[in-house]
């Protein structure tokens, strides 16, 4: 009985749908048909009761999906140890990154990644929606902030303080703020996610928060937009310090307002289990963790971030 039979077996069991756990596996609905006849010829037993408008476990398929589960877990650790023994990175990793973090900054690290360990195969999901680890078909995930589902398994990447930012240009025409306060008289550019729009923008200065209702004639729920009307002059944002790095550094945008600190944020790489923490994944969270580093330490070497 072949594995990826059994892969199969637990998809259709999982999504109640043949073609659901094909797209999810990246296969054909007719291979995937095939692998469950294998399965239930081998068995002398049919696991699952079709009909046409659903399909449900049978009394066998209720038996069998949990040892099935068991089995396909315990052969997957066993497969990871041997790894982790011979050190050997490789496998598939599918990641998935948010919009103007991935797009700007991890991508190009990632292409690094690839060529030192090129026996890594890479699959990205590009959205600054939240992930559903099993509907999207998604193994790790790099998000600004920590899990809040216990059932997750996350490793901090590091601290990521957040900037306000403009352009020389948009500082000269309409003057550069020195206080949270003479925000509302600027442009700002806003990020929206779910009908949600972050306007209320939120500083602090020796232990005194200040939070302003600001205005302003853009929105989008894509992170990379949002900058990239920041950096063509259009308004204020409120944005990473990771995601700005390149324009701060080449100092297509400065920060704005230094003694007073924008909200911050942590950076963390999250998987569904402990069968997702693979050699690769370990080596990719390391990695990471020492291109965020590089990052931090140029912009403090430049005077952009405090030491």
């Amino acid at each position: 009985m072949q594995v990826e039979d059994l892969e199969v077996i637990l998809k259709v069991a999982e999504f109640r749908s043949i073609t659901a756990a094909a797209e999810s596996l990246d296969m054909r609905v007719a291979t995937a048909s095939a692998a469950i006849k294998r399965v239930e010829k081998q068995l002398g037993a049919e696991l699952f009761i079709r009909t046409t408008r659903q399909l449900r476990l049978s009394a066998a398929g209720e038996r069998y999906i949990p040892s099935c589960q068991e089995a396909v877990a315990m052969l997957a650790q066993a497969h990871q140890h041997v790894k982790e023994e011979l050190a050997v990175i490789d496998g598939e990793l599918r990641l998935a990154l948010s919009s103007d973090l991935g797009r700007n900054i991890v991508v190009p690290w990632l292409d690094e990644f690839l060529t030192m360990h090129p026996s890594v195969k890479l699959k990205i999901n590009l959205s600054d929606s939240n992930i559903d680890f099993y509907r999207d078909a998604v193994d790790i995930a790099l998000r600004y902030g920590s899990p809040t589902d216990s059932n997750l398994y996350g490793f901090k990447i590091c601290d990521v303080p957040g900037l306000l930012c403009a352009t020389e240009e948009y500082l000269s025409e309409f003057g550069a703020p020195k206080h949270p306060q003479e925000l509302v008289r600027h442009n700002g550019l806003f990020y929206h996610l779910y009908d949600v729009i972050h306007d209320v923008w939120t500083f602090s200065k020796d232990g005194e928060s200040f939070k302003i209702k600001m205005h302003g004639n853009r929105a989008s729920n894509d992170g990379d937009l949002v900058r990239r009307w920041c950096v063509s002059g259009k308004g204020l944002a409120v944005k990473s310090s990771l995601d700005m790095s390149n324009d701060l550094v080449d100092k297509r945008v400065v920060p704005v307002m230094n003694d007073y600190q924008a909200r911050k944020t942590e950076l963390w790489l999250v998987c569904p289990s402990r069968q997702s923490i693979t050699p690769a994944v370990r080596l990719l969270r390391d990695f990471i963790k020492m291109k965020c580093h590089d990052v931090f330490e140029q912009l403090i070497n430049g005077g952009i971030l405090p030491k």
